[in-house]
């Protein structure tokens, strides 16, 4: 196959992977203000969008993190990245279809390690790099913004504590918008990043960039609104599970998740870290339930969400090493892997519209919850 068409290829795969992580994300930054009524469903994920915009073009040092760390750009090829990429697509499809909040990011550097790691050996895979730059920001972003959250919903509730109920939710509702917008900031700063990497890592492996080299502007625009499109298609069986299954959100708590969750998004973004804002903001959502009362969290659900997060990795990792494995040896591989790839998308995405989840199936739902909350209450 020429060069140059792989290269497009390969482009337009990643863009796919973007917009399957915008809409698989939208719940990171907008479950909760849609869980308290702060947002309506449709305005909250317009609003995400163009925030995921406007903070992917503010940095690009995650980017740098993927293009040039975890794994070595001089042994692999595009035909290798673009099996990494449909690992990672269809893990995505998978776990959206199923309404589980997994890892994005982790889904994407399981399937680049492991087509790089069965195509090219491990000694193309910089495993230290993936351990100081991958693997401890997973266990650790998550507690702290736990913990963070935590804490902040215990302060918030104490301060307020002899304001009258619907004084307090009006405040924190419109605080819960400048803490959302804070958050779709923070996401378009880390995930549209890792999209410009991996565009950047095929452009350097192909040669038409220098190793090293930052994103181009139209690898940084492109990604940017691939990521904002399917945010505004919205991921509701997702926001489904982070805004009513994992504990029954509150205004205070709410403003408390997002602020702790986008605070170490930013802080990661800044120190070139290409963390989970999955596992953040699940992170955020769980320490201000606990916060509330100390069986404010649904541990089913969220032991649910601990196996899809342990699994992601390897899991795309597999079909990623499968896909680079086959997409390595030559223009059929890369068309067979390309073929199986969109029919099993296709039928991810026609199962699921068997049983659609819709934005007002998500709001009944949840004002359901709510007012059995309050009566139990």
């Amino acid at each position: 196959m020429d060069a140059s068409l792989l290269v497009i290829i390969v482009v337009v795969t990643a863009l796919a992977f973007d917009f399957t992580n915008g809409f698989h994300d939208t719940a990171n930054s907008m479950a909760t203000s849609i869980a308290t009524g702060a947002l309506r469903p449709r305005t909250a994920v317009a609003f995400s969008a163009v925030l995921n915009l406007v903070g992917a073009v503010l940095s690009v040092e995650v980017a740098k993190t993927i293009s040039g760390g975890i794994v070595d750009d001089a042994l692999i090829t595009p035909a290798v990245v673009f099996g990494g990429l449909v690992g990672a697509i269809l893990w995505n499809l998978v776990t959206w279809y199923v309404g589980l909040p997994s890892s994005s990011s982790h889904a994407l550097f399981g399937g680049l390690i492991g087509a790089t790691w069965i195509a090219s050996g491990t000694d193309a895979v910089h495993f230290a790099k993936v351990v100081d730059k991958v693997v401890a920001p997973a266990v650790a972003a998550p507690l702290v913004a736990g913990i963070v959250a935590l804490l902040a919903t215990r302060l918030t509730y104490r301060l307020t504590k002899g304001v009258s109920r619907s004084v307090s939710d009006r405040g924190f509702k419109a605080g819960q918008i400048a803490s959302a917008a804070l958050m779709s900031l923070a996401h378009g700063t880390n995930d549209a990043q890792k999209t410009m990497g991996i565009i950047t890592l095929t452009l350097i492996t192909s040669g038409m960039l220098a190793p090293g080299a930052a994103p181009p502007l139209w690898v940084v625009l492109s990604a940017a609104i691939a990521i904002a499109l399917g945010t505004y298609l919205g991921g509701w069986r997702i926001t489904q599970t982070l805004g009513k299954g994992l504990t029954t959100i509150e205004a205070p708590q709410g403003f408390a998740a997002q602020t702790s969750a986008a605070t170490v998004i930013l802080a990661s973004s800044h120190l070139g870290f290409a963390l989970s804002t999955t596992h953040v903001a699940s992170g955020g959502i769980m320490g201000s339930g606990l916060g509330r009362q100390p069986g404010g969290v649904r541990w089913s659900v969220a032991g649910r969400m601990a196996m899809a997060w342990l699994l992601t990795l390897p899991a795309a990792g597999v079909v990623g090493a499968m896909a680079g494995k086959v997409a390595s040896t030559g223009t059929l591989g890369v068309i067979a892997v390309a073929v199986l790839g969109v029919a099993i998308a296709t039928l991810i995405y026609l199962l699921s519209r068997r049983e659609p989840v819709r934005p007002e199936h998500v709001v009944d739902e949840i004002a359901a919850q709510a007012e059995t909350h309050k009566v139990a209450a």
